[in-house]
């Protein structure tokens, strides 16, 4: 469609992450009258010494407890690998004697992988090709039959593509002083409006790719054509299940009966289930959406605690004009403003259908994602599992990624049997939220409607607006935030990735960073105020029990500098201060393979990544590896210039590491956008004036050994 086009002021929807949406602490906190670690003593002694001392009778099997798990190994040497430097460098480097290649590069077709699209890309297009700016990620082996087991040369990739950089993606944007974070729009008349065929791409550019992938002849890797290559975006047709399903949360024009939604958004981390299929996880969903002009304070719940802003979406995908493909709709539910009579006739609950897990069967071509509610509804950064045990419930937890949020656990109502199990066995059971005490215990609260605090309203009390009640286990569950709120969770410093070793049972999580911490808001788990580099918390359910209701924890690391400073100095897993081998901010993507090797992946924001002082020593994002047993960490790799590492997964055999760099080139400037003088940048995978496209990369062991021995 040809139009007279004069560019309106871009939208500039920020970095992206949720607002903070939480008012206040949770009300435990103001109970704790005594903290084991007292801010005076860290602030008066070492920092290494502080978090020694932490919950020295509750140290778990990496804090010099002397315990052993994995089959009764003693302190193995997980690390065999040279550490190497951090980097500044526009492109990736790996630990000597390991090489890398470039994989599925964001705009490369799914029907006809030998073609990689030119940027920018059409709607049709980037419906064709890989997703941006992959995440979360898994290698299920072709076979079929096992998420973990099978072929270590042939199988299904996976991935998560969590958001998008407009000014990469569009023609329109060529030329204007565009940041990552701002999109390009045009005036009709005095109203704003975007380009409908800009908005389809940025939305096909969203969700989820399933890749058929293929070791080669000459020992590289390549994407093939297959049946079962497939793009989930934030168009697709979905089914809704759980407690959820068919309430009037989720009633809209779309589906009045509340059974079906369209489409998943800022899909961050994952998880896999015991019985082969994949969950997406979405994240930052709410600026997606808006709801009317004023400040938001008459907003209803489900939005307000959310952060579903006023004015203008981040994207302003409800913004964009007349479709060719009469698809108009798709586009205005993103306006959740109430425009009808009834919420059967416009998209007021359309926020209420995100913030969930959804479960795709990567096999299956044909089938319909389900969005599963009983997991819960807020930031979800992934799902961890516990290993399935027949005629035990499933055990899985997810984190809350936004600044003062939660841990939660989902325990199955039905037993797994692996000869039934599917993902029905995610519709019922009980959704827990972490509450952590400060002597090195825990505890799961349950999130269940009618017991505790989570009841409605007495009538005899008449009507009290400040009162946090609840309905039904459907309303517990659309405000899984409001209802941790009530229960006294523990807030924490934004809950990213988890991970649970496969020999010992013990969850690992990475909390991120918070810079709203205050001095006086700390507490054992979150010890920091301010944190800017973040920290990794670790638990074993008591009686190694995963469905326990309790809990024993500690700290495994701080990250941090190599200055020893009580809010900047980082610690390993033996409360050594780190040193130029293993300083890291921010640890955010997490997986633990088969030996119990932790790997750890850094995700400094790029507004601040080589330039504030507080995190210039830490070079480009990187990841590291550690040993869970000494405590020792190492740097692995570190990744090119303006990129997050995220996405980590081998084949069964080890010999293959798959990870991904997400956003490459997001640091060129404005000005150089416009100029187009952006050589040496940001210019990852393809070198040259190229844009930067968010790719996999394959690692693998020069002597064909296994991954980081």
């Amino acid at each position: 469609m040809s139009r007279n086009l004069v560019r309106g002021q871009p939208i500039d929807h920020g970095d992206g992450d949720e607002p903070m949406s939480n008012p206040s602490q949770a009300p435990h906190f103001q109970q704790i009258l005594t903290a084991r670690m007292n801010r005076r003593t860290v602030l008066k002694g070492s920092l290494s010494a502080a978090i020694a001392g932490l919950f020295g009778s509750a140290a778990l099997q990496g804090c010099g407890s002397g315990s052993s798990s994995g089959a009764g190994r003693e302190s193995p040497m997980l690390l065999g690998f040279e550490a190497i430097p951090v980097s500044e460098d526009d492109t990736v480097h790996v630990a000597p004697g390991y090489s890398t290649q470039v994989l599925a590069e964001w705009g490369r077709s799914v029907s006809n992988p030998g073609i990689l699209y030119d940027l920018p890309l059409t709607g049709a297009q980037q419906g064709d090709a890989i997703g941006s700016h992959h995440d979360g990620m898994h290698f299920f082996p072709i076979e079929a039959t096992d998420p973990y087991e099978g072929s270590s040369t042939d199988g299904l990739l996976v991935m998560n593509h969590e958001y998008v950089e407009p000014r990469y993606m569009h023609a329109s944007a060529i030329g204007q002083e565009l940041t990552r974070s701002q999109v390009p729009t045009y005036m009709d008349g005095g109203s704003v409006r975007r380009v409908a065929d800009e908005v389809l791409t940025e939305m096909n550019g969203h969700g989820v790719s399933v890749l058929r992938v293929q070791k080669q002849v000459n020992g590289t890797w390549a994407v093939v054509a297959d049946a079962r290559n497939r793009r989930v975006t934030a168009l697709t047709p979905m089914e809704i299940r759980g407690p959820v399903r068919g309430t009037d949360f989720v009633r809209t024009k779309f589906s009045p009966d509340g059974t079906m939604t369209r489409g998943t958004i800022n899909n961050c981390a994952h998880g896999v289930t015991p019985w082969n299929t994949y969950l997406t996880c979405e994240e930052n969903w709410a600026g997606y959406f808006r709801n009317r002009d004023n400040s938001g304070d008459d907003q209803p719940r489900e939005h307000q605690r959310y952060g579903v802003r006023a004015g203008i979406s981040r994207y302003g995908w409800e913004l964009a004009d007349a479709d060719p493909a009469s698809n108009q709709e798709a586009y205005a539910r993103f306006n959740a403003a109430p425009l009808a009579a009834s919420a059967s006739d416009d998209y007021r609950n359309e926020p209420n259908a995100f913030g969930w897990v959804v479960e795709i069967d990567p096999f299956g071509p044909s089938s319909v994602p389900i969005k599963r509610t009983h997991l819960g509804r807020f930031a979800h950064e992934g799902v961890v599992f516990q290993p399935a045990v027949e005629g035990q419930p499933v055990v899985l937890y997810s984190g809350d990624d936004a600044r003062n949020e939660y841990i939660y656990k989902f325990v199955s109502a039905q037993p797994y049997h692996r000869a039934t199990a599917g993902g029905h066995l995610l519709d019922s059971g009980t959704l827990y939220v972490a509450r952590f005490h400060e002597d090195g215990t825990g505890e799961w609260l349950p999130l269940i409607w009618g017991q505790g605090l989570l009841v409605p309203q007495p009538i005899n009390q008449g009507e009290d607006p400040d009162c946090t009640c609840f309905h039904s286990q459907a309303d517990v569950l659309v405000n899984t935030r409001l209802a941790a709120d009530r229960v006294g969770a523990t807030p924490m410093d934004r809950p990213e990735w988890g991970a649970v070793d496969p020999n010992s049972g013990e969850v690992y999580f990475t909390l991120t960073n918070n810079t709203s911490r205050s001095e006086g808001q700390t507490d054992s788990a979150n010890p920091r105020g301010p944190n800017p580099h973040g920290h990794i918390i670790r638990w074993r359910e008591d009686d190694n029990n995963p469905a326990a209701t309790t809990f024993t924890w500690d700290i495994f690391a701080m990250a941090g500098d190599a200055s020893g400073d009580p809010i900047s100095g980082g610690v390993d897993g033996a409360g050594n201060p780190l040193t130029g081998d293993n300083i890291f901010s921010s640890p955010d993507g997490l997986w633990i393979d088969p030996d119990s090797r932790i790997w750890i992946q850094m995700d400094m924001s790029e507004s601040v990544m080589n330039v504030s002082p507080v995190y210039a020593m830490m070079g480009n994002n990187g990841m590291l590896a550690a040993n869970p047993f000494t405590g020792e960490i190492r740097r692995f790799l570190t990744g090119s210039l303006g990129q997050e590492i995220t996405g980590v997964i081998s084949t069964s055999d080890q010999r293959t590491l798959f990870i991904n760099q997400q956003h490459p080139g997001a640091t060129v400037s404005a000005a150089d956008f416009a100029s187009g003088d952006i050589a040496g940048k940001g210019n990852w995978p393809l070198g040259g004036n190229h844009y930067g496209r968010s790719a996999t990369v394959v690692i693998t062991k020069d002597d064909g050994g296994v991954i980081g021995t």
